[in-house]
């Protein structure tokens, strides 16, 4: 017999196929939450989207998604790098330039972004 829920029915062992899924509420550590957070915050996709492209710069960036401002597209940038999924590089030259492109754990998350565009396109 297999784990069940608390109210006796069994896991969908696709849905949580381990014991970090198989909570009554949200935890910080359930893998779900910590997809989810990873793409957390306005703007998030579409840098993330754009860096799925290759490195870029910050400028390169600001060129890509016009609308994004400053002060935002900074403050996504240094939270991706927090998350470990952007990586901060010096351009050798001068003037000296930063180049941002994805770690292997932001690679990770194309297959989570394709699903989610799907998924709001079959939803709207």
């Amino acid at each position: 017999m297999g784990h069940q829920t608390e109210s006796g029915r069994p896991w969908d062992a696709e849905l949580v196929p381990d014991e970090r899924g198989r909570t009554g509420s949200p935890e910080r550590d359930c893998p779900v939450e910590v997809a989810l957070a990873a793409i957390a915050g306005r703007w998030t996709t579409l840098v993330l989207r754009e860096l799925m492209h290759g490195p870029a710069s910050y400028g390169e960036l600001r060129e890509r998604l016009p609308r994004i401002s400053p002060k935002v597209l900074a403050e996504r940038l240094r939270a991706l790098e927090e998350r470990e999924l952007v990586v901060r590089e010096r351009v050798r030259g001068f003037p000296v330039r930063t180049s941002y492109g994805l770690t292997p754990r932001g690679e990770a998350l194309r297959p989570l972004l394709v699903e989610l565009y799907r998924t709001g396109s079959a939803l709207s």
